[in-house]
This record gives structure tokens, C-alpha cells and sequence, in this order.
């Protein structure tokens, strides 16, 4: 399914190619297992294609009980724009679905290194604005279109919300990024030095997947790969960044949150202290995937319900929230400590 028609295949050393044709399956093993007889059960799940001027590109879509119709999240996996696809982020996009009361449309976009830049943004795009033109299809609610997603996934969210500010595409209702790719690996940010060598992904697998993504070293200065770099903000949904303390790609989420703050982008970003990347789904059910899943899911009810109230994004601007994640449960959310920066 999907993809019959998408005949610009790139030139790929064999090393990368078998490298990459041997670590898909193994990642999908792994997180059949994280996953096996936990997997939280929605009212139905179809597998779909959405046809581009491209490619046919698959989605899986998963929608909750009830009536509708149903805000949607545009779900966009992670895993350096190399490794995953829909199967292995079933758990996580399960979660999202029974949790947050939306549809969810998970969107198996084009991988490198086989198809670099743009294939995947073009994808996300594409789809994104086929989710919203044919929301009744999947009893969604096209005024009501979320983009979410994580690590390479969150680059893909970020990317696509510019990409319908600058070129047109359905109004979001938010975007929701996790530990989101905003920047290129040089120069490193702190936390790409501070955590090198951390736990699920260093600096040296960050440089590897983005040799893999690029062409060439220069396109890292398109906004469209590295959104970090994009030269204003303002007009950009508001926005949930979530990112891990012990992470390369911590500093760098944290900036583009601080960016959008900056530009007048109502924006909550929230740190999750002692974890590593990845913690959200890749780790299985775990109690710390929870309390990202529950945050996700309190903030999306609020914007919903902004959404609903047609409030202009100006009129709900206020200081970004910096802050440490959670400790508990959304329900005992009063006991926040704030750590705003200044």
C-alpha cells in the first residue's frame, strides 16, 4: 500500500542501505514486545492511503468512542528520519487516541536515507492538508487539525506548521512536539556535548541520521530542515514542547519554544528531569510515558476548548511556561514548581 508511483529513489552507499534495512525490523521487534498485551484498545483502527502528487502515502487512523466529530492529531513518528513507521509507534498513537478524545492520524512518511529532503515534509504536508479537506471522512472535525510529534517527528510538526503559515494549508489548532529535531547537529548546542553520550541517542547517531536526511551540509540552513533557523515566528499555532533533561536535543526544543514565546506564539514547554529521549512510547507503557501522555492530553482538552470559544490566538498569548514536568499526575498539577526564564 502507498507509494507505487514514487519512482525518486536516491543513490545510498550499500553500507547505509543494509545498516538501515537491518535496524526497521529490529525497532519494530522491540517495540512489539515494550508493547505486547498492553496495548490500550480504541474504537477502530484502519489503515489508509492518502495519494499526493508524489506518492501514495499510508496513514493509520485511530478513532475513540463516541460520536464526533473529533478533533484530529496529525501524528508524525520519530526515530532520525531513518527507522520507524506506523507500526512501531502503535502504542503511542493508541494512547493519544483513548486519552485525548481525537482522531489520530498517523502518517508513515518517507524515510532516509533512501529519500531525502523534502520527500518526508512534502509527505507531512500533503497530509495534513488531506486530513483537513476530508476530516468528515474519518468523523473528524477539520476546523480542529493538530500536528504532533516526536524527535524526527517533532521536526516534522514544527515544519509543517511553517510550511502552511508561508505556503498555505488548513488554520492549526496547535502543535504538540516532543523532544523535537529543530536544529542542525553543528554547532552543538550545551546539551548536545553535555549528553553525547547519553542513553538512546548520542551526538554521534545525530550526526549520522543527518547525513542521512541531507543531500548536502548546507540545506541545514532552510528553515524547512532546521526550523530553529527560520527567520520570524509570529502567525504559528500555539504550542506544547515537551523535552527530556538528558537528551542532545534538549537545548535545542527549548530554544524554539522560547522562539515562538518570543513572537508572541502561546507556548507551554515542560522538562522532564532525569529522563533520557525517547522516554514517550519507546519505552513501552511506563509510568513516565504516562504523565507525558496525560500532560499532552490537558493540554490538548484546553486548546480544544479555546478552539471552541474562537478565541484569537493574540488574545490567549501569555508568558511561556518553562518548567520542570509533573512529578504526579495532571490531577495534582497545582504543586508545579515554575521555572520561567528570563
Amino acid at each position: 500500500m502507498g507509494r507505487m508511483r514514487d519512482t525518486r529513489i536516491a543513490r545510498v552507499p550499500l553500507r547505509s542501505l543494509l545498516l538501515v534495512r537491518f535496524m526497521r525490523p529490529v525497532v519494530r521487534l522491540a517495540q512489539y514486545f515494550l508493547w505486547r498485551g498492553k496495548l490500550p484498545e480504541v474504537a477502530q483502527i484502519e489503515d489508509r492511503s492518502v495519494e499526493t502528487p508524489d506518492v501514495d502515502v499510508p496513514i493509520r487512523v485511530y478513532t475513540p468512542e463516541g460520536d464526533g466529530r473529533f478533533p484530529i492529531l496529525v501524528f508524525f513518528h520519530g526515530s532520525g528520519f531513518v527507522i520507524c513507521d506506523l507500526d512501531t509507534h502503535d502504542g503511542l498513537c493508541r494512547d493519544l487516541c483513548l486519552h485525548t478524545g481525537c482522531v489520530v492520524v498517523s502518517v508513515d512518511y518517507r524515510l532516509s536515507p533512501e529519500h531525502k529532503f523534502p520527500a518526508a515534509t512534502d509527505d507531512c504536508h500533503a497530509v495534513t492538508c488531506w486530513v483537513a479537506e476530508h476530516a468528515a471522512e474519518i468523523n473528524g472535525d477539520g476546523r480542529t487539525v493538530f500536528v504532533i510529534g516526536d524527535s524526527a517527528g517533532g521536526n516534522m510538526a514544527a515544519v509543517t506548521a511553517l510550511r502552511i503559515r508561508d505556503r498555505g494549508g488548513p488554520p492549526l489548532a496547535g502543535q504538540v512536539l516532543i523532544y523535537p529535531v529543530t536544529d542542525y547537529h553543528t554547532p552543538p548546542s550545551a546539551s548536545y556535548l553535555e549528553n553525547a553520550h547519553a542513553k538512546r541517542l548520542t551526538r554521534k547517531q545525530m550526526i549520522w541520521f543527518w547525513r542521512q536526511y541531507l543531500s548536502e551540509p548546507a540545506e541545514a540552513e532552510n528553515p524547512y530542515v532546521s526550523p530553529l533557523r527560520a527567520s520570524r515566528f509570529e502567525g504559528l499555532p500555539p504550542a506544547l514542547v515537551l523535552t527530556a533533561e538528558r537528551d542532545p536535543l534538549r537545548d535545542e526544543g527549548e530554544c524554539y519554544a522560547t522562539r515562538l514565546e518570543d513572537a508572541g506564539v502561546p507556548t507551554q514547554s515542560s522538562r522532564y528531569r532525569g529522563l533520557y529521549h525517547g522516554f514517550l512510547g519507546l519505552e513501552g507503557p511506563t509510568a513516565d510515558h504516562r504523565r507525558g501522555v496525560d500532560e499532552i492530553s490537558a493540554w490538548i482538552e484546553k486548546a480544544v476548548d479555546a478552539r471552541n470559544s474562537a478565541k484569537p490566538h493574540a488574545s490567549q498569548a501569555r508568558p511561556r511556561q518553562q518548567r520542570d514536568a509533573p512529578l504526579n499526575p495532571p490531577e495534582s498539577r497545582d504543586g508545579l514548581e515554575s521555572n520561567d526564564r528570563g
